[in-house]
């Protein structure tokens, strides 16, 4: 395969671009998990359906571009759609008790995660910029999740589980990202993923109503532009670098309530969101910077 030209201007535009997408996805699950659309989905029923309707998107997209595929590494497959799974599970089981803005901040804690597994499994050299921007979003963050009693509530150890699971997804997306084109990464997560999670609902599973149908598709949907847009991401730049910048989901997910159900971020949101950026911008300038000297 050969290799990506790294561009992290570009990557981390995808990645704020999928950042977008999956907002969308943990509020349409919050809606299915509450009962907002009908009776309330199990989590396991609506990660099912996120890989069905992800997987569906995907294989028409392989039918319609007929990409050359190569020999897959099945090990970091099973281990990345093993995180992945398990990950996006716990999130989709977390908002259904929480506020969708402290779930999204405590699990968005995944990039420090991946950050720092990325020094020991991928032996990548972070130096002091990545580090103080890391700290500068983790520190929006943790103003979002208002540190109180109330945050370690039980459902909020859902979260912080679900970040430190799809925090180690990340470094086999990475790996993978060196081996395989994205489309056959996509194609072979999804299925095995579908795989994983139709064994998994079916202790689970009750009929959706039309409106439970038609949010799982867009989650699937959704999800599978967002996997395209943070592969492709990843594949053009480290992951110390890129996935700090995850943490614009943070920011999504306040502009999404504002949208939808009217809901005006207060000051404290604000200034998180606001820091949260700043981290990342911190990131793209001074990569950029060092890549045009």
């Amino acid at each position: 395969m050969t290799p990506v030209r790294q561009n992290p201007a570009l990557a981390a535009m995808l990645i704020v671009t999928a950042s977008a997408f999956i907002a969308a996805t943990t509020l349409l699950a919050k809606a299915l998990g509450t009962g907002t659309l009908g009776p309330a989905l199990h989590p396991m029923q609506i990660s099912h359906g996120r890989f069905l309707f992800a997987f569906l998107v995907i294989v028409s997209s392989v039918g319609v571009l007929r990409p050359r595929l190569s020999r897959p590494h099945w090990g970091l497959h099973i281990g990345r759609t093993s995180f992945g799974w398990v990950g996006i599970t716990l999130m989709f089981a977390s908002v259904a008790f929480i506020p969708v803005a402290d779930a999204t901040a405590i699990s968005f804690l995944n990039p420090v995660f991946a950050m720092v597994l990325a020094i020991p499994l991928l032996k990548e050299g972070v130096g002091p910029w990545r580090w103080l921007a890391a700290a500068v979003a983790l520190t929006g963050a943790l103003i979002l999740l208002r540190p109180t009693p109330a945050s370690f509530q039980p459902a909020a150890l859902l979260a912080l589980t679900a970040a430190a699971v799809i925090g180690m997804e990340l470094i086999f997306i990475k790996k993978l990202s060196g081996r395989e084109i994205p489309i056959q990464i996509l194609l072979i997560n999804n299925a095995l993923g579908l795989t994983i999670a139709s064994v998994a609902v079916s202790f689970v599973f009750q009929m959706p109503t039309p409106e439970q149908w038609g949010a799982l598709v867009a989650i699937g949907v959704l999800m599978a532009c967002a996997q395209a847009c943070f592969v492709n991401g990843m594949a053009r730049a480290d992951a110390s670098f890129v996935a700090p910048i995850s943490y614009a989901t943070l920011i999504f997910a306040a502009f999404y309530d504002f949208a939808v159900f009217d809901v005006i971020p207060d000051i404290v949101s604000q200034i998180g969101s606001a820091i949260i950026l700043t981290g990342g911008l911190i990131l793209v300038w001074r990569e950029t910077r060092v890549r045009t000297a």
